[in-house]
């Protein structure tokens, strides 16, 4: 993720007998706001889908014994769904909302999102960037103003402490689960010729298997009756 620079702050004059805070940021924004654009990357719902299930599985992995929930939490999970299926545009991305937005969507209050994001953060599971905008007020004075931070939902590769599922084994050959071997084009073939297959049907599966010399021979042959009488 690119750095941005801190927006810049001034030092106020020394009033007499005043003690106060010495230095301010020069708009009332939060630091490491930036005005630059911010690109999203797509992410197709059947990705978001399966992000989703391993983030259930990483809580399941690490819960304890007598605890509720795992290393995520129940919160946190439910501001992740919110802004997984309900604020992201699978085509663009983008993923904006606003504390209030999601508060109302996971049916939490603001603080526990503010926190249920800073967990997903520290877990390596969601990055933000804090934006802001500049604009004029009625007198024509330049300010910035903050705007909603710009979220990314992490790949499970950067979850700290998430293990991912192991593959299931590979069944031995002949055993239940394993997958039979397909007969061989010509008799896969003569059972669509026997079943009212077409001639095309036919072509289609001698002409399946280029490694079958004897089943692409009869391809051709086919392809020609077919030329010669269409």
């Amino acid at each position: 993720m690119r750095n941005f620079n801190l927006l810049p702050s001034f030092s106020l004059p020394a009033l007499p007998g005043f003690q106060g805070p010495k230095t301010y940021a020069a708009w009332p924004v939060w630091s490491e706001s930036t005005t630059k654009e911010v690109r999203f990357q797509s992410m197709p719902k059947k990705v978001a889908t399966k992000l989703w299930h391993r983030a259930r599985d990483f809580d399941r992995q690490t819960r304890r014994e007598g605890k509720h929930g795992g290393a995520v939490g129940h919160t946190a999970l439910q501001v992740l769904h919110a802004m997984l299926f309900d604020f992201l545009n699978y085509s663009t991305g983008r993923l904006d909302p606003s504390y209030a937005a999601i508060a109302r969507k996971a049916n939490v209050c603001q603080r526990t999102v503010a926190n249920a994001v800073k967990r997903l953060r520290e877990l390596g599971m969601l990055n933000w960037l804090r934006r802001c905008a500049e604009s004029r007020r009625e007198d024509g004075r330049f300010v910035l103003e903050q705007e909603t931070n710009a979220y990314a939902v992490l790949p499970p590769t950067q979850w700290r402490g998430y293990r991912p599922p192991a593959e299931p084994p590979v069944p031995e050959p002949g055993t239940w689960g394993d997958h039979p071997p397909l007969p061989s084009v010509l008799h896969q073939a003569t059972t669509e010729r026997q079943e009212g297959g077409t001639l095309r049907q036919i072509i289609g599966i001698l002409d399946s298997d280029p490694t079958d010399m004897l089943a692409a021979a009869l391809a051709r042959l086919g392809q020609a009756m077919q030329t010669s009488n269409p």
